[in-house]
């Protein structure tokens, strides 16, 4: 029974390390935004296509009224991807992937908007904590500095995330998430398919490789290890776990990028982090 709950911890531990990789290949992919996210759209179609014919997940869509949900989630998640690839480029590796883990007190407080659920102080509290954990990150609030300006897009991207995720819950949830994803990720594609004839494709050939990582090992793997995970662990257990995918991409980015960050990351970022850890297990005890 030890032996089970190791390997889906580790399971587990290796599906958040993989989605951290988009931190770093974000970061290093040296092509618009908006170009990344096609080509990790439609590469990722292809491998989750593959994948869910092999485990003969059911793809259909069941019911006319999913549809609409389905359609609008992936424009939110394109736009989280899209916003999340900007805060990299315009600012680090640390600061993206912090700015963007805001989204699970965003989620708490859009809540019961979305879903009309009872509203609970607690979560004001929680957001002053991440606004200043936000502050921390950037003390010198200047819409100039491209520093600012990437945080700013960081938490765009969280919104995005929190409202695609909300979308989800509210309408579709009882569809298996690799089909979920499947269909996003079809749906970002023809969505953004015009940007191959405006914008700058001519890294496409050196950043190949990169391309296929971030759809293969980030997207598609990544994704479908962490859904296969929400077997044997709650979805606030997970949450918890995965909050270390900030410090996975920090250290990849050290590594990789030789991205050292400032002692005001780290501060900023611990009280973002904290806000998660304490609304999973705040949730758990409901």
């Amino acid at each position: 029974m030890e032996n089970n709950h190791l390997k889906h911890l580790s399971g587990l531990i290796l599906a958040t390390l993989f989605i951290s990789t988009s931190g770093v290949l974000g970061k290093y992919i040296a092509m618009p935004s908006e170009v990344i996210v096609w080509f990790r759209s439609s590469f990722a179609l292809v491998f989750l296509y593959i994948f869910c014919k092999i485990r003969k997940i059911d793809l259909n869509v069941k019911f006319k009224k999913d549809h609409a949900p389905l359609i609008i989630s992936s424009l939110f998640m394109a736009g989280h991807w899209i916003t999340y690839f900007y805060a990299l480029k315009l600012s680090n590796v640390a600061l993206g992937m912090l700015s963007l883990f805001t989204f699970p007190v965003i989620t708490a407080l859009l809540e019961p908007v979305f879903l009309k659920t009872k509203f609970n102080p607690i979560h004001i509290i929680l957001g002053i904590i991440v606004l200043i954990g936000v502050y921390i990150l950037a003390p010198d609030f200047n819409l100039e500095s491209s520093q600012v300006q990437g945080i700013l897009f960081g938490l765009l991207s969280a919104l995005c995330y929190s409202i695609r995720v909300l979308i989800l819950k509210q309408h579709v949830a009882n569809y298996h998430g690799s089909m979920l994803m499947f269909y996003q990720t079809l749906v970002i594609t023809i969505v953004l398919l015009p940007v191959l004839f405006f914008m700058d494709l001519s890294g496409f050939q050196s950043q190949f490789p990169y391309l296929i990582l971030i759809a293969l090992l980030t997207t598609a793997i990544g994704h479908s290890l962490m859904v296969h995970s929400l077997k044997f662990f709650s979805a606030t257990a997970a949450t918890i776990i995965s909050s270390i995918q900030p410090i996975f991409g920090i250290i990849l980015a050290f590594l990789f990028l030789n991205e050292i960050p400032h002692v005001n990351t780290y501060i900023g970022g611990a009280l973002i982090l904290a806000t998660v850890v304490i609304e999973s297990i705040r949730s758990k005890k409901k």
